[in-house]
């Protein structure tokens, strides 16, 4: 497995290339204190399995170069780890590409689960996320539909629907004209609600509760 870690503080990638080596497998781990660096390693390594990128290191324009290199590198998951905590920047880099937000305040434990979801190609989406959704969207009516009763919002089912249907993030973006990114934390908060882990689990479960085909308004 081969990792590529970039963040300008050293004692930080310390840290981070100890905890790495708690993965399965033997992990290869390469640095870089900057993005130009980063984006070197990323091209003489294409077969890197997972690029963990901070947003602010010198030569970063902070989100936007999330979205950069995963227009340069689109075959390599990329998981944002940084110190910020607010929302809007954690959007940003889920629709810019990214495959992950963790803040670097997360405990060791967290900090494991999110690379091991993104590395067998699921999307971390951290918890800040999926609670200021839930709270925007307000209180759900439960006479509305089955799906409410397991804290499905309407879009939440629309985007499950299409889903079962076998449809792909980027298909169900434009379904319903959402940026993509969008459609990864609706995702992650069905995966939530549903108490699954992968597509194939929320097909079964969804299917079993006869949420499948459900109108709703």
């Amino acid at each position: 497995m081969k990792i590529l870690l970039a963040d300008d503080h050293s004692l930080f990638r310390g840290g981070m290339c100890y905890l790495l080596q708690q993965l399965s497998g033997v992990v290869e781990i390469l640095e870089a204190g900057n993005f130009l660096d980063c984006l070197k390693l990323a091209a003489l390594h294409p077969d890197m399995d997972l690029a963990l990128l901070d947003l602010h290191m010198p030569g970063s324009d902070g989100p936007r170069s999330v979205s950069y290199f995963h227009q340069r590198f689109p075959h390599i998951p990329v998981v944002v780890i940084s110190a910020e905590e607010g929302c809007a920047n954690m959007e940003k880099v889920m629709n810019y590409g990214a495959a992950g937000f963790v803040s670097k305040s997360s405990n060791e434990q967290t900090m494991l689960d999110a690379l091991k979801l993104v590395l067998s190609g699921g999307v971390y989406v951290p918890p800040e996320i999926l609670r200021n959704q839930m709270a925007a969207a307000g209180p759900v009516d439960k006479r509305s539909s089955p799906a409410s009763g397991f804290g499905l919002t309407p879009r939440q089912l629309e985007v499950l629907q299409l889903l079962c249907a076998g449809r792909s993030n980027k298909e169900i973006a434009s379904a319903f004209h959402l940026a993509e990114g969008t459609v990864k934390i609706h995702v992650a908060a069905v995966y939530l609600a549903l108490n699954v882990k992968s597509r194939l689990e929320a097909v079964r479960v969804a299917e079993q509760l006869g949420l499948v085909g459900v109108e709703h308004g």
